[in-house]
């Protein structure tokens, strides 16, 4: 089934940039630093190469990635990688969200963190990255795709991507108003909305309130990490002010849940990494079905698929698998997700074509 998945056109709407690292360029940043004295290889070697990582083994990982992405040029790099990835699992559409950061000891700024990120969409390679919201150059279905070809050859396959600018939770007020103000400036580069992320047991997500207000009022939509752990005043909060998103939901209590199915906010749903994280106790659990059944709005996302060592193909292969979902029940919440992107309407109108394009083919009709 994931294979199969691979061939259909996707969108990612729920991806961390650091989550989503390759271990293959984690371990070559670590051999970087191992050589010049700032790690031990073989302590953190193990930590790199695991697949099915424990909850403290991600915590871990996550650690030294924070450890190992630290300059201009590996954001760049990394960013540049994720896509590419992200693209061969054809993701036609990715909204890729990361944390602005500063290191002082590199003269790195906020800003200049967003313009490396950006400069990494510039660099892709393996396929057409479009991250400028007017880009004059997007193309319709039959011109996306590898099948149609000019006397040039085939044409390059295309990603749609933007970003999302996160404010972590350890941050303070300024420090979140800073984030919403440089996502405000570099609307027209790319940058597309704002996510609260963060350790969830870290602050208080109402510390963040006047930014996120902020950012409502200037038009900037806005997702939030929700329910990651029992917080019922904060839940209530969040889903009361009503963000365009929400992601994870998974400590809810029933009022909550009434309250969400009454509110038709879309849920970024990421399956394998609410198991890892010990969020749900197992995908079977998993309140994806709840959400599905009474026809809320629901994305398949992964998180950070290079943590949870999984794939947005896999993620739509555990949910037929796990839910006795249909190819074409999957195919429509694949569908539906373009309603819930951070886009203008003549790129909705444009994913919306290439998905029905790709829904004759995978139907059997064409």
């Amino acid at each position: 089934m994931a294979e199969w998945w691979r061939g259909v056109p996707k969108l990612e709407l729920h991806a961390h940039l650091n989550g989503s690292i390759r271990s293959s360029t984690l371990l070559e940043l670590a051999k970087e630093r191992s050589k010049k004295g700032d790690l031990v290889l073989s302590e953190v070697e193990g930590v790199i190469l695991k697949d099915d990582r424990s909850l403290q083994e991600c915590f871990k990982l996550f650690d030294l990635i924070h450890v190992l992405t630290t300059d201009h040029g590996t954001i760049s790099r990394i960013t540049k990688e994720v896509i590419e990835d992200f693209a061969a699992e054809n993701v036609i559409y990715l909204e890729l969200r990361t944390t602005p950061k500063k290191n002082e000891a590199v003269g790195m700024s906020k800003r200049s963190y967003v313009e490396a990120v950006l400069a990494g969409f510039k660099a892709v390679e393996t396929v057409k990255a479009i991250h400028l919201p007017s880009d004059g150059n997007i193309q319709y279905p039959d011109e996306v795709t590898h099948k149609n070809s000019t006397s040039e050859g085939p044409r390059m396959q295309q990603i749609f991507v933007r970003l999302l600018l996160s404010i972590d939770r350890r941050e303070s007020l300024d420090g979140a108003m800073e984030t919403v103000q440089l996502a405000l400036e570099m609307r027209n580069s790319g940058v597309v909305g704002i996510d609260l992320s963060g350790n969830p047991v870290v602050g208080e997500w109402q510390t963040f309130l006047p930014a996120l207000t902020c950012a409502r009022k200037q038009g900037l939509p806005i997702t939030l990490h929700c329910g990651e752990v029992p917080n019922r005043e904060e839940i209530q909060g969040m889903l009361e002010f009503r963000p365009e998103r929400l992601g994870h939901v998974c400590c809810l209590e029933d009022l909550e849940w009434k309250t969400l199915k009454e509110s038709d906010i879309p849920v970024e749903v990421c399956l394998t990494s609410n198991v890892r994280t010990e969020c749900v106790t197992s995908i079977a659990d998993h309140h994806f079905a709840d959400l599905y059944r009474v026809k809320h709005p629901l994305i398949l996302c992964t998180d950070d698929p290079g943590v949870f060592s999984t794939t947005i193909s896999r993620e739509y292969a555990l949910a037929a698998s796990c839910f006795d979902l249909t190819k074409t029940e999957l195919f429509q919440l694949a569908k539906n997700a373009v309603n819930f992107i951070f886009a203008d309407n003549k790129l909705k109108e444009t994913l919306r074509l290439i998905m029905e394009e790709a829904e004759c083919v995978f139907a059997g009709t064409k």
